[in-house]
């Protein structure tokens, strides 16, 4: 079952980090400088959060959908050795791109159900992890105008998104080329959708601030953040404005690059979604690869990436991985190769351990691959597009250099 808790907290994140004390995952100087910048800050004012943030606030914390009943550990009950009381590892789950289009809803109006959808072996693996993120292809409104001069424009009514919470879905990316398709009233409705689903999302919001702030996300008590950033639009209005509604855009990767320097020390995990690249090539083109490796400089723990509607290679950049195309996942007709990418964290020391899962899809069904001839094939196709990696049998991947 899954179990987890929306913890955006800027303001009081000096209180809480110092609380859980220094994470594996990132550098225990810089949180401990954070959290002690803000315990000064909260004794010069006297009050309980930090009067001022180096940014405007990522979150408001009375916004949060935290639930009240389950508040967060109080320090004083926490155990101090965790070898007391080993935490269990967590899983993290990724898909590339998923679109309800008419094939998807054909074949979940036939069956009645998200079993039309998704085959049982991706149902279980997807109720089995702790949380789920994927990329959005499309807003959630019946509201705006196609955009002009776009030969694909993507739009499903509200009442289409009990989907989205049946395929198990907890966090979406909106920063893509397709969230502002029926202009920024529908990417409005899109987000206030999602929050009335219980979904999490990035990547887009009301103006440059909401699009850039991360969630931050307590995952069987590790801190996970989520970044959403696209580096494919039809035309410059769709970057987010001071006053404008739009997505954080990373031609210019300076605004991306801040919020991940921003958000390193306000986590353990720190994953990068981001759309880039070339429809239909399985290779990165050096965008993709400049742009990845400077995240992963910024402070990112991984990399994931979408919009060629293909599976592209994987690579390991100072040991951090940057996977940059998971394809489609839920999609359209025709997916010949799909997959999800599982990533196991614990705090014990061990390095994440990442996974491929492979499934094919057609009709709007996807499907695992069972057979082991065909998951062999798939690996080795994988293999052959990455840089310098391994992957098992049991499809956990490696670098070469570890083998």
């Amino acid at each position: 079952m899954k179990s987890h808790r929306y913890i955006v907290l800027l303001a009081a994140a000096g209180v809480f980090l110092s609380a859980c004390g220094s994470s594996r995952y990132h550098d225990p100087e810089l949180t401990a400088a954070f959290a002690m910048e803000n315990t000064r800050e909260e004794e010069t004012s006297g009050q309980g959060e930090s009067p001022s943030a180096p940014a405007e606030p990522l979150a408001d914390p009375a916004e949060s959908p935290t639930d009240p009943a389950e508040p967060l550990a109080d320090p004083a009950e926490s155990p101090s050795d965790p070898a007391e009381s080993p935490a269990d590892p967590v899983t993290l789950l990724f898909s590339g791109d998923i679109y309800l289009s008419d094939h998807v809803l054909n074949a979940y109006d036939k069956a009645g159900g998200i079993t039309g959808v998704l085959d049982d072996g991706f149902r279980s693996v997807i109720a089995q992890a702790d949380y789920f993120a994927a990329n959005e292809e499309f807003p959630f409104s019946s509201r705006g105008t196609a955009a002009p001069d776009k030969q694909y424009t993507f739009r499903l009514p509200e009442s289409r998104l009990p989907i989205m919470n049946e395929i198990g879905v907890d966090l979406v990316t909106l920063a893509n080329n397709h969230s502002l398709d029926f202009g920024t009233d529908a990417l409005l409705d899109t987000c206030s959708a999602l929050d009335g689903a219980g979904i999490l999302h990035v990547g887009a919001g009301s103006n440059s601030e909401e699009a850039r702030k991360p969630a931050i996300v307590d995952v069987g008590g590790i801190r996970v953040g989520f970044i959403g950033a696209s580096r494919v639009i039809p035309v410059a209005s769709w970057t987010a404005g001071a006053s404008s509604p739009g997505l954080l855009t990373a031609y210019d990767p300076t605004l991306l690059l801040q919020t991940i320097e921003e958000t390193r020390p306000l986590c353990d995990y720190l994953v990068v979604l981001i759309h880039w690249g070339v429809e239909r090539e399985e290779m990165p083109v050096d965008h993709q690869t400049s742009l990845g490796r400077q995240c992963i400089d910024a402070g990112a723990d991984l990399v994931v990436g979408s919009h060629p509607h293909v599976l592209q290679g994987i690579e390991y950049y100072n040991g951090k991985p940057i996977v940059y195309s998971l394809g489609n996942f839920i999609f359209g007709s025709s997916i010949p190769r799909t997959a999800l990418l599982e990533v196991s964290l614990d705090q014990n020391g061990s390095d994440p351990e990442l996974s491929l899962i492979p499934g094919t899809s057609s009709a709007g069904y996807t499907r695992m691959l069972t057979d082991s001839g065909d998951r062999e094939e798939f690996y080795q196709y994988i293999e052959s597009i990455s840089f310098d990696i391994s992957i098992g049998d049991d499809g956990v991947l490696s670098p070469s250099d570890q083998q």
